[in-house]
């Protein structure tokens, strides 16, 4: 973790820096976040360019589309030579020049189940500059898995929306929109049409939230749908509350290898008892804080790293809030480890904890 600003940087931030409520610390704060975007479209373009330009220490950029011309009116990272050329290559040399000190990871694939996990577990944020249902909702149960903040935003015609999904156990897009439209109830942008500066301020809108949940400084859209028309400059906030029974990763099930053996509480103390047992709780340090029955505390998203950590020749059980990230995290090891015995705590603490 860096813990100081260099000499550039305090020159190159030094209106940020001399801001009232903000400062060297949630500067320092951006330095040591990392961001993932997904798509480097017309909201990615604008968000990707501001939170650069903020200071963020690593930024991953996943997109598998090449530039096109349609693309340039609202891609404005992109010029007329870049057309035919990956989006997430030509993105990235332009950023690095924006801001050599920034870490600048590229994905130049588009997310899928497989490797919509694998790539997000790295990062702090993830911000949804997707355009199709199916990418949002998948990205939705992901962060639901992981346990990560999802900044979300959509565009239509002449109004664009944007929220904030997951943050600190709050509502999803599955809160606010349980199931996927069906196909040709809602045209995309391709089809109607979508005003050209409309994405970029929208997009600035997603890396403006992304840097709110970073610093922690002033309120951020969680649980409220902000909806904005372009036309009349109306913003509208619309409040939604979380709902437990939509919190659901539906679209990763398949994924999740559920072949491994779950375990109850009861049973869990009958191990405990005989001590022969490695816990692995990958909830967030925080968490395990709060309360804990012991063990070793490797985060979710810092697993794949720490594997080492592991005594593979003990009986494991992996242990998480409600028995979600553990699932993942027991798929993990075991990929990595095919021999080892282990398993997860069905319900997690939620249920052991009673």
């Amino acid at each position: 973790m860096n813990i100081s600003l260099s000499k550039e940087e305090q020159i190159k931030y030094s209106r940020s820096l001399s801001l009232k409520g903000f400062g060297a610390e949630a500067q320092l704060k951006l330095k040591n976040a990392s961001v993932l975007v997904i798509g480097a479209g017309g909201l990615g373009c604008p968000a990707l360019l501001y939170l650069t330009t903020a200071g963020v220490g690593v930024i991953g950029i996943a997109d598998g589309d090449v530039v096109s011309l349609t693309n340039l009116p609202r891609q404005v990272l992109y010029d007329i030579n870049h057309v035919g050329q990956k989006k997430a290559e030509v993105a990235r040399r332009i950023l690095t020049n924006k801001n050599p000190s920034v870490n600048i990871q590229i994905y130049p694939d588009f997310i899928t189940p497989e490797n919509c996990l694998p790539i997000a577990e790295n990062y702090d944020v993830i911000i949804d500059a997707s355009d199709n249902f199916e990418t949002r909702y998948l990205l939705n149960d992901a962060c639901v898995v992981l346990n990560k903040p999802l900044i979300y935003a959509a565009l239509h015609e002449f109004e664009g929306q944007i929220s904030v999904f997951n943050h600190k156990n709050g509502p999803t897009l599955r809160c606010l929109f349980p199931e996927i439209p069906k196909t040709g109830t809602i045209n995309n942008c391709a089809d109607t049409g979508v005003l050209s500066v409309l994405p970029g301020l929208i997009g600035v809108w997603q890396a403006q939230e992304a840097v709110k949940i970073i610093t922690g400084i002033g309120e951020v859209l969680n649980g409220k749908l902000l909806v904005y028309n372009s036309l009349y400059n109306e913003v509208n906030v619309i409040s939604f509350e979380l709902n437990e029974a939509n919190k659901q990763f539906r679209n990763l099930n398949h994924l999740i290898n559920k072949k491994y053996e779950e375990i109850d509480a009861s049973t869990l103390n009958k191990l405990l008892e005989k001590d022969h047992i490695q816990i692995v709780d990958v909830r967030e340090p925080d968490e395990f804080d709060i309360e804990n029955i012991g063990g070793l505390n490797v985060p979710l998203a810092e697993l794949s790293h720490r594997f080492k950590e592991l005594n593979i020749k003990k009986r494991t059980v992996v242990i998480c809030q409600s028995g979600k990230r553990s699932l993942v995290a027991v798929d993990l090891i075991k990929k990595q480890y095919p021999d080892i015995e282990i398993c997860h705590l069905k319900g997690g603490l939620n249920n052991y904890l009673l």
